[in-house]
């Protein structure tokens, strides 16, 4: 809709675009151009819906897994973009760690002993979270990633977790599509709350997260 030869994008614009529905995305890591994006069906993860399957609740409690949020923002947003192919170009990268440095995006990042295997990036505003993207490379490192961050979202008081897409991978755990103009509602409401990302508070246990999630579902 627009490049970035047009129209400087900055933190700000990004937020804008965020708030009117739409997001960014680059055709290639090298590609210079970015886009904006407002598809017909928006796919969210709903907070109170999250699935946790037999073999993920066995992930969960065997603890071999540790995670954290906002620790290492940048490096998240790398391993997401480590792929052949990835919308992550430089100017993204930028902006979403600028984002981060103003407090406007948030990471939570999965760790195998002091390895870094999995996270989630993206971008909060009101009580909405805008997801962009996740990597693994590990077994369900991504899994539990967001399994954690649902929970977090929820306990925050967030209400809305835009997923951009769905794949079968967020479907199977929970994630559904909507129409455009049910997403822009639930949008337009999660606007006029608020939430606060909070990742000072404890990290959940995997016994607690497996029990609010099960009163929830």
């Amino acid at each position: 809709m627009s490049n970035q030869d047009e129209i400087e994008l900055t933190p700000d614009l990004l937020l804008q675009g965020y708030r009117a529905g739409v997001f960014p995305m680059s055709e290639t890591r090298d590609s210079e151009d970015v886009f904006w994006v407002d598809p017909r069906f928006r796919g969210i993860l709903p907070l109170d819906g999250f699935h946790i399957s037999r073999s993920l609740r066995k992930r969960l409690l065997r603890g071999d897994y540790r995670v954290s949020f906002n620790t290492c923002f940048a490096d998240v947003v790398r391993g997401c973009a480590n792929r052949d192919e990835t919308w992550i170009n430089a100017t993204i990268f930028d902006l979403y760690k600028a984002l981060h440095d103003q407090g406007d995006a948030a990471s939570c990042e999965v760790w195998q002993n002091d390895t870094l295997v999995g996270g989630v990036y993206g971008v909060t505003i009101g009580s909405a979270f805008f997801g962009e993207s996740m990597f693994s490379t590990a077994t369900d490192a991504s899994k539990v990633a967001l399994a954690y961050l649902t929970d977090k979202l929820r306990t925050d008081g967030f209400t809305l977790f835009d997923t951009q897409f769905i794949t079968d991978h967020l479907a199977s755990l929970g994630g559904v599509e909507i129409p455009r103009s049910a997403y822009h509602a639930l949008l337009r409401d999660a606007l006029q709350q608020t939430a606060e990302f909070t990742p000072s508070r404890q990290i959940a246990s995997a016994q607690d997260l497996i029990q609010r999630n099960t009163q929830t579902s």
